[in-house]
């Protein structure tokens, strides 16, 4: 089983990234367990964002990196605090520090987003100074003035990077972290629900003042306006297929995270029947189909938006459906990405009826 790692740059006259993964997309399915990029370093704190069952993984090493700026310290330790700084008072009471999900704009994309393979992206920074990413500016000396000038949080990302991919590749069970993944898929159904809500909100708001004939009323009668049309109704979606398969995933999830430990104790250390549902987990988040006027995105949990550019849009087509007030589309996508979480689970479930059947081959 091969762990990839990418580190952003491309040579000159090879493939990039994106038409390299079409090529050997057969071969990148069959045995890629993740993709590691970097696209950016520099003095500060770890950035990690990625496939949320990698989650907890990634929270792992960077408790056992040391913070080159601060004796005593992890990179996470450092990390926790510049968020609770900041006001998330998640990172007060959460063990694990959320990742941030992935949209586009680096070489993963093509890994995460078509071909179903799970994916992070990590680096440092916050200390050091921006504005010369892809400009004449950005060259060595530049770096080793600003960005890093002792290397130290390269050294620090390599071996961040390095653990990442010695526990994967070595591990006897794929180290993913079920729970992780339905609470930050949680999140996201409870987000498109609230944005349903808040559109039908502003909508009826926008059509009151319309019948009030307020927008009127506040123009200036010395200049030429146009009233704005009342918009159109929008209906209640039907969410519970998504919140059904939302409960079973992480029903699903609790139920595999505690059954692991106890294999691991046991020393059931071969698990390749396990492992092989682990590795294509990912994969079973996309649909071939893909997304709504962009089949070549095929994950239905990550996808950077239609109008977003690289920005990230989680559940991206029940999400940009109701953004664009596509009801009845709107509620297709709820179903499939039901679908899609009902075949997250399952697999979950397959891996964890292994586990504690003990029918494990070497």
């Amino acid at each position: 089983t091969l762990v990839y790692a990418g580190w952003g740059a491309e040579e000159p006259g090879l493939l990039g990234s994106t038409e390299w993964a079409e090529e050997h997309a057969d071969v990148l399915r069959e045995k890629v367990v993740a993709y590691i990029n970097s696209d950016g370093n520099g003095r500060g704190f770890l950035r990690a964002g990625g496939s949320h069952t990698l989650e907890r993984l990634v929270n792992e090493v960077a408790r056992s990196v040391a913070d080159p700026q601060r004796e005593g310290i992890t990179v996470a330790e450092r990390a926790r605090a510049r968020r609770r700084v900041g006001g998330d008072t998640e990172a007060d009471t959460r063990a694990d520090l959320r990742i941030s999900p992935l949209g586009s704009g680096s070489d993963y994309s093509p890994f995460l987003q078509h071909l179903g393979i799970a994916s992070l992206n990590i680096g440092f920074g916050g200390e050091n100074r921006g504005g010369s990413y892809h400009s004449a500016f950005d060259s060595y000396d530049h770096y080793i003035r600003f960005g890093d000038p002792t290397f130290d949080y390269g050294v620090a990302l390599a071996k961040v990077a390095g653990r990442l991919t010695l526990r994967l590749a070595n591990a006897d069970i794929l180290p993913l972290a079920m729970a992780n993944y339905a609470d930050n898929v949680g999140r996201y159904v409870e987000e498109v629900q609230e944005l349903a809500e808040m559109v039908r909100q502003e909508t009826e708001r926008h059509n009151d003042l319309v019948v009030a004939g307020a927008y009127l009323v506040a123009s200036d009668p010395t200049k030429p306006y146009v009233a704005p049309k009342a918009k159109a109704f929008v209906p209640h979606l039907n969410f519970a297929p998504l919140k059904n398969a939302l409960a079973h995933l992480k029903s699903s999830a609790h139920a595999y995270d505690k059954v692991l430990p106890t294999v691991l104790e046991q020393g059931d250390a071969q698990v390749s029947a396990v492992n092989d549902i682990l590795l294509r987990l990912e994969r079973s988040m996309t649909r071939a189909e893909g997304l709504p006027r962009r089949p070549w995105y095929k994950h239905h949990i990550y996808a950077p938006g239609l109008y977003t550019g690289y920005g990230v849009k989680t559940l991206p087509g029940v999400r940009e459906a109701i953004e664009q007030h596509a009801w009845e589309e709107a509620s297709e996508q709820i179903v499939l990405a039901a679908e899609v979480l009902e075949r997250v689970a399952a697999e979950i479930d397959r891996a964890t009826t292994l586990l504690s059947s003990a029918k494990i081959s070497e």
